[in-house]
């Protein structure tokens, strides 16, 4: 079955019955043998927690949609029910993007915890049981963009989001990040004083995620273990030899568990120090090159000391609403991309619409195969025509 058919099939099978039940997909019974293998020759097209400027994210359907439209790596966000079982969910409230409000039987469940260093107030993942959050449907976070799939498709598991990924029809990696593991494993106990990096481990481990980047294993079943936490991609180092990422967040904003600034984490002995255990680094767009008044000011030389260091570069996030494109790029999203693919020089960018940088990659640097016979037919056509031009010119 071609690409063109299985994902709008099973994208319209999740709106006729996601309302009605919960979406439990099998693990694959696919063989990845014959599929297409990732490409690896030009920056990844990271789908930031699927196609979510499209669909609520973090949901089948967004996941679906952004294999549909080309992306490399499906992204996804691990937090954890009160049982203990792994989700794909980003904030570790439930009010912002769920209809938890509207579930008065849940009422009473409104908590206040303090989670890196705040006091946050709301319903959160942990005091749900999975049984629970999947009477729950989730809802698009930003009002102008389409509100057409709110109340449509529930919390997803880790697993769940796992067999999306192997069950397409080419091999699509996954990107998964191990998210709040200080609050997690405060309030959330599994058997044998495991933690919560032992669980995701081995879920991974489970559905066969293994080996070094680039390596035969990898190439087969992709994926990059992502984390603001420096312990915890420390620890896991110990579990699994998959790659990682060191995310980085805002200037102002200290690691969760190291209390380390952006500008110790960003130092030569650091990058030289983190990779020993990671393969790259992820920043937030804005720290790389600054902005003032929506306007991009002279970059800073993060990437190439990261690259000078042997670490991939992999920005968050790219969204294609003028809300979000600072003024230097015109309200054109093609321009930004160019900015970072081409002159700032990232190894694979976070986006929200997967689709977008696909078709701006295929254009400006199409993959060999396919495209490659496309790209010569393209050029023997626009030799024909140059011939006639000519041929008119001298006539």
């Amino acid at each position: 079955m071609t690409l063109t058919y299985f994902v709008p099939f099973l994208f319209m099978s999740l709106i006729a019955g996601c309302a009605a039940r919960p979406f439990y997909p099998l693990p694959s019974k696919i063989s990845n043998e014959n599929r297409q293998p990732i490409q690896t020759s030009r920056p990844y097209n990271i789908a930031h927690r699927g196609s979510n400027g499209e669909i609520p994210e973090e949901t089948a359907a967004a996941y679906m949609r952004a294999i549909e439209e080309g992306a490399d790596f499906i992204e996804t966000d691990i937090l954890s029910s009160k049982d203990g079982v792994l989700i794909c969910f980003h904030d570790v409230t439930l009010d912002e993007t769920t209809d938890v409000t509207k579930h008065k039987e849940f009422a009473n469940r409104k908590r206040t915890y303090e989670v890196q260093g705040v006091n946050t107030t709301g319903f959160f993942t942990v005091d749900f049981t999975l049984e629970e959050l999947k009477q729950l449907r989730v809802n698009q976070r930003y009002i102008f963009r389409d509100q057409q799939y709110n109340g449509k498709f529930p919390i997803i598991t880790f697993e769940e989001f796992i067999s999306i990924a192997l069950d397409a029809p080419r091999v699509v990696g996954i990107y998964p990040e191990i998210k709040n593991p200080v609050f997690i494993n405060q309030r959330v106990k599994w058997p044998d004083g495991k933690r919560f990096e032992d669980k995701f481990v081995e879920t991974l481990n489970k559905y066969g995620y293994r080996g070094s980047y680039m390596s035969k294993d990898w190439l087969k079943q992709p994926v990059f273990i992502q984390s603001f936490a420096p312990t915890s991609l420390a620890y896991i180092s110990n579990l699994t030899d998959s790659p990682k990422i060191f995310l980085i967040d805002d200037v102002t904003i200290p690691t969760q568990d190291t209390n380390q600034s952006y500008w110790e984490i960003t130092s030569d002995d650091y990058l030289d120090f983190i990779k020993q255990y990671v393969v790259g680094i992820g920043p937030w767009k804005d720290t790389v090159v600054p902005v003032k008044d929506n306007y991009l000011q002279t970059p800073t030389d993060l990437v190439a000391r990261a690259h000078a260091h042997d670490l991939q570069v992999h920005p968050y996030t790219y969204r294609d609403e003028n809300l979000f494109l600072h003024f230097n790029f015109h309200q054109d999203p093609y321009q930004e991309y160019d900015y970072w693919l081409n002159k700032i020089g990232v190894d694979g960018l976070f986006t929200d619409f997967t689709g977008s940088l696909h078709n701006f990659q295929d254009w400006t640097s199409p993959l060999t195969g396919k495209n490659s016979s496309d790209k010569s037919s393209a050029s023997k056509m626009l030799d024909k025509i140059a011939l006639l031009i000519s041929s008119y010119k001298i006539g």
